[in-house]
């Protein structure tokens, strides 16, 4: 299960942004070449953000199509996986252009106490 790794380089990523500020949200964008499961992503950020700032937060995931170019007709397109061949004129001339992305994109912190 590779999301429990993914999950522990967010969870340190987080740990180093928000200090000890307690975090309620992330958002994660990751690449479909990753091949990350939903839920899969989810238990392991609960493993991996256990006895941390992130204990409590929920993780929204967003999956990023695979992005290819074609370097024969110039084409560009997108797909669910990686593509032997382009999809408009059939050339094994492809080459990815995005869907290998990890970012970290927000932390949303608790609200703090009055």
């Amino acid at each position: 299960m590779h999301e429990l790794g993914l999950c522990a380089s967010i969870v340190d990523a987080i740990e180093h942004r928000a200090g000890n500020r307690p975090v309620a949200r992330v958002r994660v964008r990751v690449g479909r070449l990753h091949h990350v499961h939903p839920d899969a992503f989810e238990q392991s950020f609960s493993v991996a953000a256990m006895g941390t700032v992130a204990e409590e937060a929920s993780a929204d995931l967003v999956l990023l199509p695979v992005r290819l170019r074609c370097d024969g007709c110039g084409a560009e397109a997108e797909a669910e996986e990686l593509l032997a061949a382009c999809p408009r004129c059939g050339a094994p001339d492809v080459e990815v252009a995005g869907g290998d992305e990890l970012v970290l994109e927000s932390i949303e912190y608790c609200a703090s106490a009055p």
